[in-house]
């Protein structure tokens, strides 16, 4: 249990000390700031500690707000905050710089204006402290009657549950979600909150519901059809509601960020393979669109993950074109407009919903690539306008995490090294002209030589060599973050290509399943940058390969003297990689002391 400190007996009638129980603090009393001192050097070293001022005055979610949000080391409203461990250090050597400059008398005995001053402190030592926006919300320390009395209406006057319930739901959300879920799906968090479930709980039933969803449209009746949108739907309704959860109960975690980043994709595309299987047994093969829907999906993710990384800490990052994106968005019908088009995840899952009920998986997949490509066009001709026209310099950091979004292997690692002083006199636009050539070689030469060409594996190592070149000077030009979307679209396309031509049953689910693999390692690569710690070990990505080893692996296997040997070769490299990924992985995130990462922007 945390422990609240307050520095002084409460006035009398408060309810201070009933409020900070309700919040699961054990609530002691302090008579001065030495005796704060000492009840503060008493609680466990391991312990939350908050401190605050006995003539508080304010709505008990905004104490929740300051003195319950895991994801801050240190948070504070007007007289009252709140330290971690980490923290513990700095807060007693605050309270005792505080003690010794408060003279004897009533009010160092009282604890009056303790707490403003040890926050002033901590800022002052250079300890970051959280203030958390309150809106509505009220947190003030009266110091007359009078003026305790006016707060105490201003109180009453603003509903505390109804503001809680609406900071629940994102601030920015996609139009189908914000009105079409969130006016009821907030309610079901509360519910959930009021029965003790966490948002990792209600996130692992969205899961399983996906899943029983994916199995329904696997019977290839219409009857599962119908009821894999139904059940699909209700699945994002849960989606929702375990982000907003976690936000009305402040139950941030780090585990709880990485389930609710993976179990999207995992869900999403369990339902493509789903829908697959029932089309087949309909006698419709459409894993090639299955497989090319994941691969157009996962592009355009990483087309906004590399965007992301290479400006959000840009300097002098400004263009027109982002200021004509900003008077956009100030225009009402405009926003969702924008929204829309981009095919988020609310209107991108009903669209798969109703078009399971009603249609054909096949036209599932037709409308989904080409509502994801005018997407994947409209949000990357934006983003490459904007590049163009904006004057930023891009940090060293964002440089290197385009480097590990990159993925490059020991192949493509040894010919950067080789061509590392070349490259440094080459024109900016190099990188991205040597991933583009290859790529297009490489692509090109595996859907026209034919399965099992030797072409193909001259192409792959070319690809490797123009990869090299690539990521061989640091990734700062203009246009550099589209250099790991090419070597995503390259890997996977060749895969896609390779297991078509193969012309055997198998071989297109078992690309299916190699491309989820390689696809969930490099989500997990972003969300690992996301959360500040940084890409997976160096030796994970040289084990796997990285993209111009795995392409080379694959083209090799398609040398195989049998098709049907290739397709049991690419499940037995993609059983491989899985393990291996998903190992790594859990281990890192059930262990790891990452910063919880709740993304309000989240692209898709």
């Amino acid at each position: 249990m945390s422990t609240a400190i307050l520095t002084g007996p409460p006035a009398p009638g408060s309810s201070l000390e009933g409020d900070l129980r309700s919040l699961g603090f054990d609530v002691r009393v302090a008579n001065g700031p030495e005796h704060t001192a000492a009840l503060i050097s008493a609680v466990p070293a391991t312990e939350r500690v908050a401190v605050v001022d006995p003539r508080f005055v304010g709505h008990v979610h905004a104490l929740r707000l300051a003195l319950t949000d895991p994801r801050f080391p240190a948070a504070s409203v007007a007289g009252a905050l709140t330290v971690q461990s980490a923290g513990r250090a700095a807060l007693a050597g605050a309270v005792r710089a505080v003690s010794a400059t408060v003279p004897a008398g009533a009010g160092a005995v009282a604890g009056d204006g303790v707490v403003d001053s040890v926050i002033a402190e901590l800022e002052a030592q250079g300890v970051a402290v959280h203030h958390p926006e309150l809106g509505s919300l009220i947190a003030a320390v009266p110091s007359e009657a009078e003026e305790r009395h006016r707060v105490r209406a201003a109180v009453e006057a603003v509903d505390d549950e109804a503001v809680r319930l609406r900071s629940a739901v994102k601030a920015r959300d996609g139009f189908f979600t914000t009105f079409c879920i969130s006016p009821y799906s907030r309610y079901i968090a509360r519910w959930c909150a009021r029965r003790g479930l966490t948002p990792n709980q209600v996130t692992t039933a969205s899961l399983l519901t996906a899943l029983i969803a994916a199995g329904c449209a696997a019977t290839g009746t219409r009857a599962g059809f119908v009821a894999a949108g139904l059940l699909l739907l209700f699945s994002f309704v849960l989606d929702c509601t375990d982000g907003q959860l976690a936000r009305y109960s402040l139950q941030y975690s780090t585990m709880g960020a990485w389930l609710d980043a993976t179990f999207d994709r995992a869900k999403e595309y369990a339902y493509y393979a789903g829908l697959a299987l029932g089309a087949a047994r309909g006698g419709d093969d459409v894993w090639a669109l299955a497989l090319g829907a994941m691969v157009l999906q996962t592009c355009r993710h990483v087309v906004d993950f590399s965007f992301n990384e290479a400006n959000h800490d840009a300097t002098a990052n400004t263009s027109p074109t982002a200021a004509l994106s900003s008077k956009l968005d100030s225009v009402g019908w405009t926003v969702w407009l924008r929204r829309m088009i981009v095919l988020p995840i609310g209107e991108r899952w009903a669209m798969i919903a109703v078009l399971t009920a009603v249609t054909t998986p096949r036209v599932v997949f037709y409308a989904l690539l080409v509502g994801c490509a005018l997407a994947a066009c409209y949000t990357t001709a934006g983003r490459v306008l904007r590049s163009l026209t904006r004057k930023a310099h891009r940090t060293d950091r964002a440089a290197q995490a385009l480097a590990d979004l990159a993925d490059s292997g020991p192949a493509a690692e040894a010919v950067a090294r080789v061509t590392a002083r070349t490259a440094r006199s080459l024109p900016g636009i190099a990188p991205l002209t040597a991933a583009v050539a290859g790529a297009a070689a490489l692509v090109a030469t595996a859907s026209f030589a034919g399965f099992g060409s030797v072409w193909t594996v001259v192409a792959a190592l070319v690809y490797a060599a123009t990869s090299g070149i690539a990521v061989a000077r640091p990734l700062k030009g203009a246009l550099d973050w589209l250099v790991p979307p090419v070597f995503r679209a390259a890997e996977y396309g060749t895969i896609l290509v390779l297991a078509a031509h193969a012309g055997v049953n198998g071989a297109l689910p078992a690309a299916f399943g190699l491309i989820a693999a390689v696809a969930y390692h490099h989500y997990d690569t972003v969300y690992r940058i996301r959360g500040g710690t940084g890409a997976p070990p160096h030796w994970l990505v040289r084990t796997i390969g990285g993209h111009e080893g795995r392409v080379l692996a694959v083209t090799l296997l398609a040398l195989l003297p049998g098709a049907t040997d290739f397709t049991i070769a690419l499940t037995a490299l993609a059983v491989a990689v899985a393990l291996v990924v998903l190992v790594e992985s859990i281990r890192f995130w059930v262990s790891s002391q990452a910063p919880a990462v709740h993304d309000e922007g989240e692209p898709a």
